[in-house]
């Protein structure tokens, strides 16, 4: 274990002890619950300040922490499918926690599940399967690499130059932007063009390959689940190709991988990403159950096509955050304040 690794999981257990009586209170109010977390990338302690888009990433030394501290306060961590198990059973009296991963980039298999395996503790990977395949242009991913590893870069006719962190984050915030919608490929491939980007070579740098996905696939740790073919937003799409989004993915997973993939996972994931629509689309897409973004709970008798997930990122770095979602205090304030 490594000083970074030591240092952050004492200060989770100082923490906790001033967080503990808070959630103990909590629990005996809140009785049986599951928790459904989420995220997309994770970043050791020491590159996480540097990354221009860090809130996208969770700091892995606080992650390996709250392992620790999940378990010793009693949470069980289990797969969807344990989960959705554990909410059918309306006599079920445990509180369980959900981790799952969307997308699926290079940290997943380098950094992140090494953790999970570390801990003997299951994680969920929503596979986007355009990222193995190569057929989507990971823009945000190149444009965040371009920025961090240059002290000057050529972005339209502008030059930007970047010596700071805060200059970094400043300018991809800026430019992502400016980029995001249906041009933002072929603004990236400019970038990538006045900036002497291989495009491919950056692809394979931060995607995962269907060679990683086929050894993580026979990890019984490991719970794939699908996350459509090319992360489009379900809502904004027809019936009929919302469902060919739904139904490829899946396909796709289980003849490359030779499993059957019951879990799909909806991009974005909010209220105006995801309906009842798109819920019935998941059953006939022949999945078991469909998960959203929506902060919440998971309680008995709710419905497996519209589960509630949390997200955590680079933002949620301190245990009080992660305890507002086991309370299920975020989805309150999120529905307060109309965020669902």
């Amino acid at each position: 274990m490594t000083l970074a690794v030591l240092a952050a999981a004492k200060a989770m257990m100082t923490t906790g002890a001033l967080v503990l009586p808070f959630a103990r209170a909590a629990d005996r109010l809140l009785g049986p619950r599951g928790c459904l977390l989420t995220f997309h990338r994770a970043a050791v302690s020491a590159a996480w300040e540097q990354l221009p888009n860090r809130d996208f990433y969770l700091d892995l030394d606080f992650l390996d922490g709250f392992l620790s501290y999940l378990v010793a306060a009693g949470w069980d961590v289990v797969t969807i499918g344990e989960a959705l198990d554990r909410a059918a059973r309306r006599d079920h009296d445990g509180r369980y926690v959900n981790f799952s991963i969307d997308d699926c980039y290079r940290d997943t298999f380098e950094l992140v599940v090494p953790l999970f395996r570390r801990h003997n503790l299951p994680i969920t990977l929503y596979v986007t399967t355009g990222i193995p395949d190569a057929t989507l242009p990971l823009w945000s991913v190149g444009l965040e690499d371009g920025l961090l590893h240059s002290e000057r870069v050529q972005v339209g006719n502008e030059t930007l130059a970047l010596t700071t962190p805060e200059q970094r984050r400043a300018a991809y915030a800026r430019i992502a932007a400016a980029w995001d919608g249906p041009e933002a490929d072929k603004h990236y491939a400019a970038f990538c063009a006045a900036n002497g980007i291989d495009g491919d070579a950056m692809h394979w740098k931060h995607a995962m390959s269907w060679e990683m996905l086929d050894e993580l696939a026979r990890d019984p740790l490991v719970e794939i689940g699908a996350h459509t073919v090319s992360h489009a937003r379900i809502s904004a799409l027809s019936p009929e190709a919302a469902l060919d989004e739904l139904a490829q993915s899946r396909r796709r997973l289980n003849e490359r991988l030779g499993i059957d993939i019951k879990h799909f996972a909806f991009p974005y994931g909010r209220a105006a990403d995801c309906g009842a629509r798109d819920f019935l689309l998941a059953r006939q897409a022949g999945f078991s159950s469909a998960a959203t973004t929506r902060k919440g709970l998971l309680r008995p008798g709710q419905d497996p096509f519209s589960l509630p997930r949390n997200t955590i990122n680079g933002a949620h770095r301190s245990l009080a955050a992660m305890e507002m979602h086991l309370t299920g205090l975020s989805g309150t304030a999120a529905r307060v304040v109309g965020r669902v």
